[in-house]
């Protein structure tokens, strides 16, 4: 269906193809996506520099193509030969994989209107130029412009289209604001380009939910899925130590455990520091202020530092009861005497309140061999005959942190 028709028509006459949706074949992309590449649609593709968004569009070409799909995959960064000497370290590629070294947007139209792909990955749209345009590379009117006319072509001939974007400092996708309200899902890769694993957010999709992330591994073959996820957060070796908490948070429908560290010392300076790596900055504040109020505390003299390992963000309000423990746990220089999982959102008058998909949490402790949980009391969780691990409800963080502080 062309994006711009002569006439109205009824939305309940309208027929769809037996294929709507083609899977890249990579699980934990599809996962983000809902069900793979829509057709018709626009994917945005941005993240810091080396951080693998060109790998990714590659496997992607390759894997699709390996499914008998026409791809065309234009590079304005890198040579046909650069081209192949990367593709040949990640995997085979099929003949239906066409490579297409051109920044000229008008005679990149024109090549996929001739050859009709079902999907267009552009690498990347900083770097292409309309000639109509009286503007230098990269800028506002080039970027708006190029990719404007490019989705209007892919929704013309209803192929798949992967447009892969740079960010600036700031992080936000490098030119207009417009360019991600012209696309129909946002993809953001996210990590340390030192480190291995990296993250695949979705900020904007149009045919699926946004709270699902993949999670890969960086190797010398590609980039490689993660599916079990929940060991690449925690460090075993530091779980018994002071100022260490292991929580269960919940991106989309996935539950992970992640290993929150804390350092609490005094302060050589006249402002404590707050310095916090993968916390809500927010919500360390809060959850500072809190335990100063409920348990007659003094952090203003501290510096208070909180990381959480692996390099995952984590803003959801179940790691709060986390946070407290940890920085309690590191203040009285007390840890824990066995493994015990902390799953809890602490509300300023120092309840706890209760989280949810409570169960699917306490199971993923359960499978990684916890003995202990502390939930909060509202969610009325009994320890049943079946349950592997011991249930402690607690109401408040001053009940939670007795046996810290003793």
């Amino acid at each position: 269906m062309p994006l711009v028709q002569a006439e109205p028509i009824p939305l309940n006459a309208i027929q769809l193809s037996e294929e709507e949706n083609i899977p890249t074949g990579i699980l934990e992309l599809d996962r983000v996506l809902g069900k793979g590449l829509v057709l018709g649609s626009a994917v945005l593709l941005s993240g810091e520099p080396g951080i693998g968004k060109s790998t990714l569009a590659l496997q992607i070409a390759q894997k699709t193509a390996q499914r008998q799909k026409t791809i065309l995959y234009i590079s304005g960064e890198e040579s046909v030969n650069q081209i192949y000497l990367r593709a040949k370290r990640l995997g085979d590629s099929s003949e239906t994989l066409l490579v297409y070294a051109q920044i000229n947007i008008i005679d990149i139209l024109n090549t996929i209107r001739k050859i009709k792909p079902d999907i267009v990955i552009l690498d990347s749209i900083q770097v292409v130029y309309h000639p109509d345009i009286p503007s230098t590379i990269g800028s506002v009117n080039q970027v708006r412009q190029c990719a404007s006319e490019l989705i209007q072509v892919l929704k013309e001939i209803q192929a798949c289209g992967i447009i892969v974007g740079h960010i600036t400092k700031d992080g936000s996708v490098a030119g207009p604001k417009v360019l991600e309200h012209l696309v129909d899902c946002i993809l953001f890769f996210e990590g340390e380009r030192h480190q291995k694993y990296r993250i695949l957010r979705c900020f904007k999709n149009r045919f699926a939910s946004t709270a699902e992330i993949g999670i890969f591994e960086m190797a010398a073959n590609g980039l490689m899925e993660v599916t079990q996820a929940s060991e690449l957060f925690i460090d075993q070796a530091t779980l018994l130590s002071p100022g260490s908490m292991v929580t269960a948070v919940m991106e989309g429908s996935r539950v992970f455990l992640v290993e929150i560290q804390a350092l609490v010392v005094d302060s050589g300076y006249g402002m404590a520091k707050r310095t916090f790596s993968g916390v809500d900055l927010t919500r360390a504040n809060l959850m500072i202020a809190t335990l100063e109020k409920k348990l007659k505390i003094k952090l203003a003299t501290k510096d208070i530092f909180l990381n959480i390992i692996g390099g995952l963000k984590v803003k959801e309000p179940a790691l709060d009861l986390g946070m407290a423990l940890a920085i309690i746990s590191s203040l009285y220089e007390k840890a824990l005497e066995k493994k015990i999982g902390v799953i809890g959102e602490v509300g300023l008058t120092g309840e706890i309140r209760a989280v949810t998909n409570i169960e699917k949490r306490i199971l993923e402790f359960e499978k990684m061999g916890f003995v202990s949980c502390i939930v909060p009391a509202q969610n009325k969780l009994p320890q049943t005959e079946d349950r592997k691990i011991q249930i402690i409800s607690v109401k408040t963080v001053s009940e939670a942190c007795k046996g810290i502080m003793k």
